[in-house]
């Protein structure tokens, strides 16, 4: 796996060609009926169970049961935010053989286990009727290509270095909300400010948040080229320049709320910056969906920047729909996969997800000014690969890490977290 892994991380803004095996010699995306054929039911595996996410999915199921009035959609979704529930039970799934129409995954190296496995069906050809190659960004379908073949279909693009804050938490503390930090230590300075203010500096939720946040903190700490570097072997877990981000990580988390591992989710800590209990939280772009869901309004109630120190910097992660191997309905499979990458499908769920369309001719007219800001940032930042979503590492290489993260949230040893970690990396190299 060495190979495929410095493939992904040090062609992060180009693209990635991982090698790897995947897809049965008789692909029924391919064999299967057309899509338009279709009848039945479509089971439909995601993490979008509710809330904001919830009201996403429902948008795109709009859109397929006006595509396919035949067809019923089933929805299989299991709550847990980043998949960390729903991902345990779509392994027991696909290991007794019984695996839904199609299940949500990122895209990137998430999909590599499943491709090793020969759990995924080749898309390749689905991909050329539909026209979707020219239709998504080049290097995005460069990050779904492996070994020349494509293995899912991206609903959207999301962003994972954005910062949301409470206005007047900002200025009850001193803080323009106008004029975010520059950098990793400016911001640390106004956490500081915000605390001697009395209100909570930084909400998390626990075990996924926290990866988020220690991903983006070794982002701002190392720079582009340092961060690829911990996926691929080019950066040494052992330097200096490792052990100073993990301190700074130390620090940042420090400030954050005490009850943050009793957080099961992202959604409560996102709250705590509504009810202007905290002054900021560090989340993928899905929060933006729930500050329009719930009425805030951007500039007067919050407002959002990059994570100090990645600026210039789109932290990407997509969620992306599968045909697995085995599939009950293929010919089903493939109208929802359809509605998935069309223009009209990724209008309607993007719009309410706070996300951006993935098929570059959506119409976005009518998006929130943060989703404007996000497509121009995409088009002109430097592009790396999101840890906690999957878009760096297989799932393996993230369960070990993310354990080993979590237990740092409790006892604070850089040492252990750093060798933990080099370990883990060495482990998957090879």
């Amino acid at each position: 796996m060495r190979r495929s892994f410095k493939l992904l991380a040090a062609a992060a803004t180009l693209g990635l060609a991982l090698t790897g095996c995947g897809g049965s010699g008789d692909n029924s995306a391919d064999t299967a009926a057309p899509a338009s054929e279709a009848t039945g039911s479509v089971g439909v595996f995601t993490w979008w169970a509710d809330g904001s996410e919830k009201a996403g999915l429902d948008a795109l199921v709009d859109v397929f049961k006006t595509d396919y009035p035949d067809l019923t959609f089933d929805n299989l979704a299991v709550a847990g935010g980043a998949g960390s529930q729903a991902k345990s039970v779509l392994a027991a799934q696909l290991k007794a053989g019984t695996p839904p129409d199609s299940f949500q995954a990122h895209a990137g190296a998430e999909l590599q286990d499943y491709i090793d496995a020969d759990q995924l069906e080749d898309l390749t050809g689905f991909y050329e009727e539909n026209d979707l190659t020219s239709q998504f960004p080049a290097d995005l379908i460069d990050r779904l290509t492996v070994d020349g073949k494509i293995y899912s279909v991206p609903s959207n693009i999301h962003r994972s270095n954005v910062v949301w804050a409470n206005v007047d938490v900002l200025k009850d503390a001193g803080i323009d909300p106008e004029k975010p930090a520059e950098d990793l230590d400016a911001w640390i300075a106004d956490l500081e400010k915000v605390k001697k203010s009395g209100k909570t500096p930084l909400a998390v939720a626990g075990s996924w948040t926290q990866v988020q946040l220690f991903e983006n903190v070794l982002l701002a700490s190392l720079g582009v080229d340092g961060y690829n570097g911990l996926w691929d072997g080019a950066t040494d877990w052992k330097g200096e320049d490792v052990t100073k981000a993990i301190e700074s990580y130390k620090t940042v988390l420090s400030y954050t709320n005490s009850d943050r591992d009793s957080l099961s989710d992202w959604a409560p800590a996102t709250q705590l910056v509504q009810d202007g209990a905290a002054a900021y939280n560090l989340m993928g772009d899905w929060a933006e969906a729930k500050f329009t869901l719930d009425g805030d309004k951007a500039g007067t109630d919050y407002t959002y920047f990059p994570m100090p120190g990645t600026a210039g910097v789109f932290n990407f992660l997509a969620d992306s729909f599968t045909l697995p191997v085995g599939a009950p309905n293929p010919a089903g499979a493939k109208a929802w996969l359809t509605t998935i990458g069309s223009a009209e499908g990724q209008t309607a769920f993007n719009k309410v997800k706070g996300s951006i369309p993935a098929n570059t001719t959506a119409k976005t007219d009518d998006f929130s000014e943060y989703q404007k800001s996000a497509i121009d940032d995409f088009s002109k930042d430097q592009i790396v690969s999101s840890l906690a979503h999957g878009a760096a590492v297989p799932v393996a290489w993230l369960n070990e890490l993310s354990t080993a993260v979590s237990k740092f949230g409790g006892d604070g040893n850089v040492a252990t977290l750093q060798e933990s970690a080099g370990a883990t990396a060495e482990k998957f190299a090879e």
